[in-house]
């Protein structure tokens, strides 16, 4: 993956930036790009789906509309940008446009090492007529969970067909981004906010989001 696609992306949340911030832009987006994903599995436009219809619509009055054109068009070029290869490129996106620093608090971990730890943590054999089971209690970007589903790839598996994901975060930025990610890759996920040790009864609709994949809306 030679990066290009990636590197277009960051080149326009630069661009963007002046009026808000490169951290703004890019969370905007993603809020937005999660919620166009969520709304569109919901064929029933319920609370819940009002709820996010009104967010998005609220983020998208923040730009103008040639602005939330070029957020539509990097949402674009973020899927292409998953053709050229595997990898947390939200969370390289992030870094590489500057938004992780000491003020936001908030790093992504290097894709090499989460890839190091799922090929040291994952079994050697995995059958795919048998869900293979993820629970992330902290998934930041999603970095580990794409991890996982290349380390299956490698090994000949299909992680579409075997995977089922849990997947929480404490900070929206991260649930939006581990949902995008997930549902751009067609992985079967929950995609929870809330904090995983202090909610134990369970999670509020409007917290949950189900990827395209297992709402039965793909292949």
């Amino acid at each position: 993956m030679d990066g290009q696609t990636k590197k277009e992306i960051v080149k326009m949340i630069q661009e963007m930036s002046g009026r808000y911030s490169a951290y703004e832009v890019f969370s905007d987006w993603v809020a937005m790009t999660a919620i166009a994903i969520a709304n569109s599995t919901k064929l029933n436009h319920d609370v819940v789906w009002q709820k996010r219809e009104k967010h998005y619509l609220d983020l998208a009055r923040k730009h103008t509309p040639e602005e939330v054109a070029k957020l539509c068009r990097m949402t674009g070029l973020l899927a292409e940008a998953f053709e050229e290869g595997m990898t947390d490129i939200l969370g390289e996106i992030y870094m590489e446009s500057g938004c992780g620093s000491k003020t936001t608090g908030q790093f992504f971990t290097p894709f090499h090492l989460s890839l190091l730890t799922a090929e040291m943590g994952m079994p050697k054999t995995v059958d795919e007529e048998r869900p293979y089971i993820i629970n992330e209690p902290s998934s930041g970007g999603g970095g580990m969970i794409i991890a996982a589903a290349k380390v299956l790839k490698d090994r000949g598996v299909n992680y579409q067909r075997c995977m089922e994901v849990t997947a929480q975060d404490l900070d929206w930025k991260g649930v939006y981004m581990t949902y995008v990610q997930l549902s751009l890759l067609g992985i079967r996920a929950r995609v929870m906010q809330g904090n995983t040790l202090a909610d134990m009864e369970g999670y509020p609709p409007e917290r949950i989001f189900i990827t395209p994949a297992l709402a039965g809306m793909l292949p």
